[in-house]
């Protein structure tokens, strides 16, 4: 299995000395974003930038992840709300990355459902053992709940 995103970008005005950072990524689904950098390395703050795209990942495959677990379990979702943050630093190389990202999902369970908090954070850790793009990342990845 293998996905797909196309990266377009071109040639358009910028300030002297340098260049417009604006693209649009055009994902295999059909949907496409406008993005730039972030606005700290010179980006349009209106667009997506790639930190956040990876944030949106890792955030909404955990999501998915969750509501299989919960699904398979019988423990029926109404709503689920996640405000993640993911922090630039400096890797072991010495190199600007995303070091962080902390998840903060908030699950509210159909009513009349009563699930523990040591069942939600049991939920939550293999939600985060099976999340394929967890899997894939090189930083620290912290769940709050």
């Amino acid at each position: 299995m293998g996905f797909k995103v196309t990266v377009d970008w071109h040639t358009s005005p910028a300030a002297e000395g340098e260049f417009n950072r604006d693209h649009q990524v055009k994902y295999g689904s059909g949907q496409s974003v406008e993005a730039s950098s972030a606005p700290e390395y010179k980006g349009n703050e209106e667009k997506v930038n790639p930190e956040e795209n990876l944030l949106a990942a890792l955030s909404s495959c955990h999501m998915l992840t969750f509501l299989a677990i919960a699904h398979l379990k019988r423990l029926p979702v109404s709503t689920y709300s996640d405000n993640a943050i993911a922090d630039l630093g400096k890797n072991d190389a010495g190199k600007i990355a995303v070091v962080k990202m902390t998840l903060n999902p908030e699950v509210v369970f159909a009513e009349g459902v009563e699930v523990s908090e040591e069942t939600i954070a049991k939920i939550h850790e293999k939600a985060h053992a099976n999340c394929f793009i967890a899997n894939s990342l090189a930083c620290e990845v912290e769940i709050k709940h």
